[in-house]
């Protein structure tokens, strides 16, 4: 399953695109549950060599978080309701008492604005840090990792907080070394808001690509039997409007 092509809509659109899968033996889109993104599910024999250019115009600005409202949790659309709960990275039951303690005297956007600034202040960026089984409270207890590590921690302060919280991976301006970049995502003032922890990058200059509970639901991708990865390369770069 490949999970590589920017979104269309929340807060972007796609101007211009352009997807290479060479020949795969079979290929289908499937439509996932928050009709962010639509996964490439495929099948191929040998070498699997993919391209992908896309131009996309962000819309979205930087929120001040610290301003945004929450949002009752009887009032909370559907869709977001589920991010309320753990998730396989993001065991959010077992932090409870650390943000209460540490954040009990915030709401809203304000404890989401400190949980952000207190991630990014205490961790370490260290690339190879962390692996796939990692989770935010292994990170929690290591204070380092990247940008996944990052956004498990602050996906789970958030849900601890009962802020749902989701995790979204983007093509982001800022990003070094340049990669998918993964970010969290927060339900408050009726809406969904971009937060990067790692502070390299700010929602108008992200590109969302797809959105999920944690890393298992957005990798780019996902591989249900053995395979060579053999290389990977990402270039973002912003175009100027003339």
């Amino acid at each position: 399953m490949l999970q590589i092509e920017a979104a269309d809509g929340g807060g972007q659109r796609v101007i211009d695109a352009a997807l290479d899968l060479g020949e795969p033996a079979q290929m289908a889109r499937v439509r996932d549950a928050d009709s962010v993104c639509t996964p490439i599910w495929l099948h191929a024999e040998g070498a699997l060599d993919v391209a992908y250019h896309a131009i996309v115009a962000v819309e979205r600005g930087d929120a001040d978080l610290a301003a945004l409202a929450p949002v009752p949790l009887h009032r909370l659309p559907a869709d977001a309701i589920l991010y309320l709960n753990e998730s396989r990275y993001c065991p959010s039951n077992k932090f409870h008492a650390f943000v209460d303690r540490r954040f009990g005297e915030l709401d809203g956007g304000a404890k989401i604005q400190r949980m952000r600034d207190w991630i990014e202040s205490r961790f370490t960026y260290v690339t190879g840090a962390s692996d796939a089984e990692t989770g935010a409270l292994d990170s929690f207890v290591e204070r380092r990792g990247v940008c996944r590590d990052y956004a498990h921690v602050m996906i789970a302060l958030a849900r601890a907080a009962h802020v749902p919280a989701r995790m979204a991976s983007v093509y982001a301006l800022g990003v070094r070394p340049q990669d998918f970049h993964a970010v969290a995502e927060v339900y408050l003032d009726g809406d969904w808001h971009m937060v990067d922890a790692t502070g390299m990058t700010r929602p108008s200059e992200c590109a969302r690509i797809c959105v999920g509970r944690d890393a298992a639901d957005i990798a780019f991708l996902t591989a249900y039997r053995a395979i060579d990865f053999v290389s990977q390369s990402v270039q973002v770069e912003r175009i100027e409007e003339t």
